[in-house]
């Protein structure tokens, strides 16, 4: 029975999960599968890769084909190198320490790579967040000077439409005086005007008392006379 180490698609829409196994060739995809032999999650940065190293060695051993991401991901952790160590050393090219001292330097080598990798990636992220921290903050300063400006025109509007409804008022309140003023010299005039009649009247009068009297005189006169 052929085998092939291969991957099966799990996780959702747009965020895959894959699980590594060794399954029949003729199976399907995600189909029924011999060994689970890891998993692989591209959604990290770096990917996150679990497997069971002795037991994909086994199946390399054991003639079991790859698929190209299969064979990608056993590379990278040195699966590969080692079954081709081990192949050296069953063929007399090295002994069993020489291939293990290898491995073990490829994988000193790998680690502080890898080492660097993560933290230039962490380098990368952290000033990303900083440049868009700093973009953020820029355009909140915009946005709050805009609103800035706009309060401003709009309490000035307001400051002039206050004083624009204020001045006819303080108009109208300035003239009412002059007006009660008048009203009020207008019953004066009335009351001068009153007083002033009387003193005519007594005046005409006067020389009608004057001519009685006069009258008096007169008339005594003749009485005397008749009397004579």
């Amino acid at each position: 029975m052929a085998t092939k180490i291969r991957l099966q698609r799990h996780g959702k829409k747009g965020k895959p999960f894959f699980h590594i196994v060794a399954a029949d060739t003729r199976s399907k995809r995600d189909g029924k599968y011999i060994e689970r032999l890891g998993s692989y999650n591209p959604n990290t940065n770096p990917a996150t890769i679990d497997i069971d190293f002795d037991r994909c060695l086994n199946w390399l051993k054991t003639g079991a084909e790859r698929t190209d991401t299969a064979n990608a991901i056993l590379k990278y952790k040195g699966v590969v190198y080692k079954y081709h160590l081990d192949r050296g050393v069953v063929k007399g090219a090295m002994t069993q320490d020489q291939a293990d001292a290898k491995f073990d330097k490829w994988m000193a080598d790998k680690d502080a790579k890898l080492e660097g990798q993560v933290g230039n990636i962490a380098k990368a992220l952290d000033a990303d967040a900083k440049a868009r921290f700093r973009a953020e903050t820029d355009v909140k300063e915009a946005r709050a000077k805009v609103l800035l400006a706009k309060s401003s025109e709009l309490a000035a509007a307001a400051a002039a439409e206050v004083a624009a409804a204020n001045a006819p008022e303080e108009t109208a309140t300035e003239e009412a005086p002059a007006v009660e003023a008048k009203a009020e010299e207008a019953p004066a005039a009335e009351v001068a005007a009153e007083e002033a009649a009387p003193v005519e009247e007594v005046k005409e009068e006067a020389p009608a008392v004057e001519a009685k009297a006069e009258e008096a005189p007169a008339a005594e006169e003749k009485k005397e006379e008749a009397a004579k």
